[in-house]
């Protein structure tokens, strides 16, 4: 099944204005990462009469869940489903949004890119620790790129995936395993990788950006590439070092394609959260 076809739906979001940058997934009424709350007006465009039946959250990260909040003002009764670690994020969003501003540069620098965070009424909650089922849905926990990420495995084979298998803006091939701070773990992330191909998805649905229909070479490819990325910043590479050897392997891929990857999936964050990780291991030992 093509990511256009029913009853499964793609909805760029156009985030600031561009194409495959932010996809949220609509399947039968259900969202899937609706994104932030500055393209919402995008999204309710695209649902146009239908009402949401509910919102499955992969994680609480603004390019992912920013619009939650904002779509129960105008739907009340949706029920949101998050994972446990991120519940009492979108519930009172406060310790986010002011950890969000520093890595964006202050509140203004959040409020462009993302807009307004708004609170998610705890009674909507439904609370997810991996395992659950949900009608045809099966609920898988998939820890590494945040520790509050899961995937939903849907019944005809796809895997929404959020960011538990990177960034690859299809048909392109490249994957960048994009790994913000605060709270990559790698280990943890194999871990995801290996569970993932065990339940042999037929295709993964990314938020960024587009259906991938080779999820086992997809699945090795990125092993390979996040190993990559944690070995450069292990091994002492600046930051401007790693985007740059980032970037090259991007263009080499991508050519004139590789803007895209980069307004989905900043390099410069992916150094700091490996370099977070490594700082952290290192205090550890």
């Amino acid at each position: 099944m093509g990511y256009d076809s029913a009853p499964m739906r793609a909805i760029d979001t156009r985030h600031l204005g561009n194409e495959k940058v932010i996809c949220c997934w609509e399947v039968d009424g259900v969202l899937v990462d609706p994104g932030p709350e500055s393209t919402l007006p995008t999204v309710l465009d695209a649902l146009g009469d239908t009402e949401p039946r509910a919102i499955l959250l992969t994680h609480i990260h603004f390019d992912h869940a920013g619009a939650t909040g904002a779509l129960l003002r105008r739907w009340p009764d949706l029920p949101v489903f998050v994972h446990e670690r991120g519940a009492r994020h979108i519930v009172g969003p406060g310790r986010l949004v002011a950890s969000a501003a520093r890595l964006y540069g202050g509140e203004d620098g959040l409020a462009r890119l993302w807009g307004e965070v708004v609170p998610v009424p705890e009674e909507r909650l439904k609370v997810l620790s991996g395992g659950e089922t949900l009608g045809d849905w099966h609920v898988a926990y998939t820890p590494g790129h945040a520790s509050h990420h899961v995937s939903y495995l849907d019944a005809d084979g796809t895997l929404f995936a959020g960011d538990s298998v990177g960034v690859r803006i299809v048909p392109a091939r490249h994957i960048l395993p994009v790994s913000p701070p605060p709270e990559v773990d790698l280990d943890g992330w194999h871990r995801t990788l290996d569970e993932i191909e065990r339940r042999r998805p037929n295709r993964l649905a990314l938020t960024h950006f587009g259906v991938v229909d080779d999820p086992g070479d997809h699945l090795a490819r990125m092993r390979e590439g996040l190993d990559l990325w944690a070995a450069r910043v292990r091994d002492g590479m600046t930051e401007d070092e790693f985007v740059k050897a980032a970037r090259q392997d991007l263009h080499a891929d991508e050519g004139p394609d590789a803007d895209y990857y980069e307004r989905a999936g900043p390099l410069w964050q992916s150094y700091a959260g490996l370099r977070r990780y490594w700082d952290k291991r290192e205090r550890a030992a």
